[in-house]
């Protein structure tokens, strides 16, 4: 890297600091951008700050959002007694692509993890109870990992409702479509097992 000038060797360096993103890989995007049109460097640029500028967290679900509410809690043909909780924006957006849900969200921004020093404080989990408060919510639909945290996170919630109107459940977990039952994990399997349902009523 030493034989490009200087403003080649800051540009890599910055691209570098991308996750997922090693010298060899900045290099090349480097390269493409020395390459490519002005215009679409440009566009790039602002695209960058526009991010940055304009991108803040829905005041409802905590959402990414471009203004103050997000273009899923401000559509009224979405069911407000219908909440999903998640742990992160990307969660949402995976659930948003199955086209299986047509409630709105909350999210919590991570889960809980004693051993990182993550309590209930530091998700939003007081603003959840504050949200059903407020609102005639029926159903708290738990969407966390199944991960340890995940798990903990969920079942943490789910105490803490124990007195709520709101119906409270746990998306289901189990068996991936195409999976073989020699390569799917022990815990997944236990899962699939215990929410088995039946195929024939005799």
């Amino acid at each position: 890297m030493i034989y490009y000038p200087p403003s080649i060797r800051k540009a890599i360096q910055s691209i570098s600091k991308l996750p997922g993103i090693g010298e060899k890989t900045a290099e090349r995007l480097a390269m493409h951008l020395l390459r490519a049109p002005r215009i679409d460097v440009e566009q790039l640029s602002r695209s960058i700050l526009e991010l940055k500028n304009s991108v803040r967290l829905c005041e409802q679900c905590f959402g990414l959002s471009d203004a103050e509410t997000c273009g899923i809690c401000s559509n009224p043909a979405r069911d407000p007694q219908l909440v999903c909780v998640v742990e992160q924006p990307a969660d949402m957006v995976s659930i948003e692509k199955s086209g299986a849900f047509s409630g709105r969200y909350h999210i919590l921004g991570g889960s809980l993890s004693p051993i990182n020093g993550v309590g209930p404080n530091d998700i939003r989990i007081r603003e959840l109870m504050t949200r059903i408060a407020k609102q005639n919510i029926a159903e708290i639909i738990l969407a966390t990992s199944t991960t340890v945290e995940g798990e903990s996170t969920a079942a943490y919630i789910a105490d803490r409702l124990k007195e709520s109107p709101a119906k409270v459940t746990r998306i289901a977990s189990g068996m991936p479509v195409g999976g073989d039952v020699k390569y799917v994990d022990q815990v997944t399997l236990k899962r699939a097992l215990e929410g088995r349902h039946a195929v024939q009523n005799k």
